[in-house]
């Protein structure tokens, strides 16, 4: 796929005005809210036996309306507490996964926490958490779910799910709670960026091609699904782009961005059709924290592959614990 997006300079100036409803900080503190005031506990359970070298806690955390998530805890078995803890979110399509699939942070001396996600885990990796909420109309896919509404919006509950995934880490003895940092790839990207607007005391945010970002120039710009689901509903839907766009302003990524403080370590593939680099750096380029973007010339959607691993370990390694003011 050749390149099909902005210059490499022009990305790195590029810092587009994106819409941003006036109760947004309203909206996300209410949200929140009403989960937490979901008062139901988390259990941990140990999990997979075999695993010798490290330890796995099969975790249920409450999320969106105290509904139960699973999660993955892989701790090192080898290791002093409190100790520093990465949050991991999935990309789209994915669920958890099994736990001998997510090693390597707990081998770097982690614990790890594997978010699984509502209703999706059955397009290339498993999950086990549904989604009870109802939907109107949508295209096929989680894009378009109660997108009639921010208050109905599918990611409104992916997006609290992963916020109280890391009240649920904070809360475990065994877990630094200054020393939490958030990471995901594509969707899981777009919600750790998410999850950095929301909560501006984590540690750090890794977020490697991020989904989610600059909702109105990936739709018009990409025919790559998962965007192109928002398409396909408004071919149909043809009177509701207005209130589909609006409600979509209150999940990108760039309004996140603009809130968040933690150093934050992005990547861009240049020829990625998925999430177009210029979506990527819109979201970067309106961070208010400390942030740096790797840019992967010939790749596309596959971004840094797996040599991205290394490079955000080496680069967490070298960021001291958030100090109070």
């Amino acid at each position: 796929m050749p390149r099909f997006d902005l210059p490499l300079d022009e990305l790195r100036r590029y810092r587009p005005e994106v819409s941003e409803p006036a109760d947004f900080d309203d909206f996300w503190e209410r949200t929140l809210g009403e989960a937490r005031a979901e008062q139901r506990a988390t259990t941990v359970a140990p999990a997979e036996p075999l695993l010798t070298t490290v330890e796995v806690r099969d975790v249920r955390f409450p999320g969106y309306a105290g509904e139960p998530i699973a999660a993955w805890l892989v701790l090192p078995r080898e290791s002093s507490s409190p100790r520093g803890a990465v949050v991991q979110y999935v990309g789209y399509g994915g669920g958890r996964g099994h736990a001998h699939e997510h090693l390597a942070w707990a081998s770097a001396g982690y614990a790890h926490l594997v978010m699984d996600t509502r209703g999706q885990g059955s397009g290339w990796s498993i999950g086990q958490t549904a989604d009870p909420a109802g939907s109107g109309p949508a295209a096929p896919g989680m894009m378009t779910r109660g997108i009639e509404s921010p208050e109905t919006y599918y990611y409104r509950r992916l997006i609290t799910d992963a916020v109280r995934a890391v009240d649920a880490l904070r809360g475990l003895d065994l877990v630094d709670p200054d020393r939490v940092a958030v990471t995901g790839g594509s969707q899981g990207g777009g919600l750790a960026l998410a999850v950095a607007g929301i909560l501006p005391d984590v540690w750090a945010l890794a977020a490697d091609v991020p989904f989610l970002c600059h909702f109105e120039r990936a739709v018009g710009m990409t025919d790559a699904y998962p965007y192109r689901e928002i398409g396909d509903y408004l071919r149909v839907h043809r009177g509701d782009v207005d209130r589909a766009f609006s409600t979509l302003a209150y999940f990108d990524g760039v309004n996140f961005a603009r809130r968040a403080v933690a150093p934050a370590l992005f990547s861009a593939a240049l020829e990625d059709t998925i999430c177009p680099p210029s979506t990527v750096f819109a979201a970067a380029n309106h961070y208010s924290g400390p942030s740096e973007v790797d840019v992967y010339p010939f790749n596309a959607h596959e971004g840094g592959g797996p040599e991205r691993w290394r490079r955000q370990a080496e680069w967490l390694s070298s960021i001291s614990p958030r100090v109070e003011d």
